[in-house]
């Protein structure tokens, strides 16, 4: 980030230095489930790939676990070493250590416990069951190494190590691969020697990880980091959307494997077969995945930067390359599996396995059926991440859900039950689903790129705006004012007008709107973006901790000399310093319809949603940042309802208060 400047480097150069990271650390990933899938297909053969196959979704299951841990702690590092607060991030790598360890152990245990039963959940057949169940119990082994290197790799990308990262999981998946055919072949444990394998290379990625925690840079360690208390609360809210997009997968694997061999025993091929190449097919296509995936997620930074600096044209530039470079990529994928579907999946298998020919035909009539436009799911995959960065959460969640939930389930089930061999039924809904997606995805895409550029976001009109840099000095002959004021105000109390008149008495500045301004010149960003997500939470990670860093560096700067700052959690910001008086004005609610309708125009009929929604999104806002209720009694020197004297007269109440204190 200090080497490259998001906002005036070339798109192609940022592109290639926050893609290839990431699009490598997630084709590792595949990498070790390809193997152990062709090495187990040569040696044990299509029971052998089904077994692992129905074992899959329990390494979903771990991948979720780890994500929902490692990416929130990971966040949570950012933010609060953004925010100065360093032994909270000490705090928060501690208890994602301790929870991951305490988690990964707890599932390893009842996983294994529970084995025979989840191999039927996950799809598994009587043929199968043996292998599934030998396979299995060595990888749950394996599942705590596993859990607490693919957590601790966040962490350490966070602390500014990806090299360190990257290079954990490239030797844990280079040793994989040089042990498979050993334990396979020479030792000639089936299933279970590629087990064994994998988890050997899981066991050194995991020394190397735990190697890394002496080494972590951005803070220090202590043992009272390590135990676990109610914050722990903002690592798993952090990391819950990687958790929710995995459970998203593992729901369709499972229900994939499902149909796969309850249709499949309906056909010539029987159900091991389809179970077998579905997971063949589904490793080879996750490589296609991984690399669309890890470009997207790779250009978030960039399209998230740009966008809330006002840069659009640079935002659109970004969505133009990174689709096509997706869709290049996908098409070469859809090539290799309409014109080489035999040679793939004879990768898998040997030519002596009795099985050969229908597993080979089967791999042929999927390739040409299920994955016959798979390439289309470049946009798809795009969209869903690209348009998370500008801040577009539900939409992102919805394109998600489209393919893999809302369309490919429901069709799979009705086609079916409309052919009379169901597994063609299953195979289609895949082709069927993949084109509806695409055109719905396009209106999608297309909607929020059309924005970009054309349309400017309008300054939030939740309150009226006024620049009180430049008050009028009134003539005082009270000595000067030397206090700093914050005043934190509910949605129409008059709390804003309050501060405006206090002001005006103290003869001090007041700063309200005119802090969007200066924090938008302090970051970079327009602003008019600063103005629309100023005091709310609307999930720009990236752009929602800049504003507020920003924020707090300009109400500190400003805390030099006696003013009066609205809002922006400037009591907490401020809390340490001596001559601060913190304030908080409420109003009830009939009053605060009366003045929302008068002043800012709002109907009738609206107003009371409008000031729950402001009030809400001010108390969230608040406690993200400071971990403290909005309304406490125990963050403020003085609590006021306006409406006891009014405006004008609560104002000069204040002023008398404080000129009292200051002259005792």
């Amino acid at each position: 980030m200090k080497e490259l400047n998001l906002g005036k480097d070339k798109i192609n150069k940022l592109i290639l230095a926050f893609s290839i990271p990431c699009v490598i650390s997630m084709l590792i990933n595949s990498v070790y489930n390809i193997v152990d899938q062709i090495f187990i297909g040569k040696g044990v053969g299509t029971l052998g790939n089904a077994a692992t196959n129905v074992i899959f979704p329990l390494i979903i299951i771990f991948n979720a676990t780890a994500g929902l841990i490692g990416n929130g702690a990971a966040a949570n590092l950012s933010l609060r070493l953004g925010e100065g607060k360093k032994k909270e991030a000490s705090k928060s790598i501690g208890q994602a250590i301790t929870l991951t360890l305490l988690i990964s152990v707890l599932l390893a245990i009842l996983s294994y416990i529970f084995l025979p039963q989840l191999v039927y959940l996950f799809g598994c057949t009587k043929n199968v069951y043996k292998y599934a169940v030998d396979y299995g119990r060595i990888i749950i082994l394996g599942a705590p190494f596993m859990i607490t290197y693919s957590s601790l790799s966040s962490i350490i990308r966070a602390d500014g190590s990806p090299k360190y990262s990257m290079i954990m999981l490239v030797i844990g998946a280079i040793l994989n691969i040089i042990l498979d055919p050993i334990f396979i072949f020479i030792f000639n444990l089936g299933v279970k020697g590629g087990a064994i394998a994998t988890v050997i290379g899981q066991i050194v990625s995991f020394i190397i990880a735990i190697t890394y925690i002496k080494k972590i840079k951005s803070v220090k360690l202590e043992k009272e980091d390590f135990k676990i208390n109610k914050d722990v609360k903002k690592i798993l809210a952090l990391g819950l959307s990687s958790f929710i997009t995995q459970s998203i997968v593992l729901i369709l694997f499972v229900f994939m494997n499902n149909v796969m061999t309850r249709y499949g025993k309906l056909s010539k091929f029987g159900s091991d077969i389809p179970l077998s190449v579905y997971g063949v097919i589904s490793k080879i296509n996750s490589l296609f995945i991984s690399t669309v995936l890890g470009t997207s997620i790779g250009v978030q930074p960039i399209v998230g930067f740009n966008y809330g600096a006002g840069n659009e044209l640079r935002v659109k530039e970004t969505l133009r390359k990174v689709l096509t470079i997706n869709f290049i990529v996908g098409i070469f994928f859809n090539v290799l599996f309409v014109l080489f579907p035999k040679q793939i999946a004879g990768i898998f298998i040997s030519k002596t396995d009795p099985n050969y020919k229908l597993f080979l035909e089967f791999a042929v009539l999927m390739c040409h059926s299920f994955l016959l436009v798979c390439s289309l799911n470049a946009l798809e995959m795009t969209t869903s991440i690209t348009i998370q960065s500008l801040g577009k959460v539900k939409k992102s969640t919805l394109v998600t859900f489209i393919r893999q939930i809302i369309l490919l389930i429901p069709i799979s089930l009705l086609l079916a039950s409309v052919f009379k061999k169901g597994i063609y039924g299953i195979l289609y809904a895949g082709l069927i689903s993949d084109i509806l997606c695409f055109i719905i995805t396009i209106f999608i895409f297309r909607s929020e790129y059309c924005k970009l550029g054309k349309e400017k976001e309008q300054i939030s009109a939740k309150e009226p705006t006024s620049d009180y840099q430049d008050i009028k000095n009134i003539e005082s002959s009270q000595r000067p004012f030397t206090k700093v004021i914050t005043i934190s105000r509910e949605y129409g109390s008059g709390g804003r007008y309050v501060a405006k008149l206090l002001a005006e008495r103290l003869n001090i500045p007041c700063y309200d709107a005119e802090l969007i301004r200066l924090t938008a010149e302090e970051s970079g960003f327009a602003k008019d973006f600063v103005a629309k997500n100023d005091q709310t939470r609307n999930n720009y990670y990236l752009t929602d901790n800049q504003i507020f860093e920003t924020e707090t560096k300009v109400i500190k700067k400003l805390a030099k000399n006696p003013c009066i700052i609205v809002g922006r959690c400037a009591d907490y910001i401020l809390k340490n310093q001596k001559n601060a008086v913190k304030i908080f004005l409420y109003s009830d609610e009939k009053s605060k319809e009366k003045r929302v309708t008068k002043y800012y125009k709002i109907p009738a009929e609206k107003v009371q949603k409008q000031i729950t929604k402001i009030n809400k999104e001010r108390a969230k806002h608040y406690k993200f940042y400071t971990n403290r209720n909005w309304q406490s009694i125990d963050n403020y020197d003085i609590m006021l309802n306006v409406d006891k004297y009014g405006v004008e007269q609560t104002a000069k109440n204040i002023e008398e208060l404080l000129r009292e204190e200051s002259n005792q």
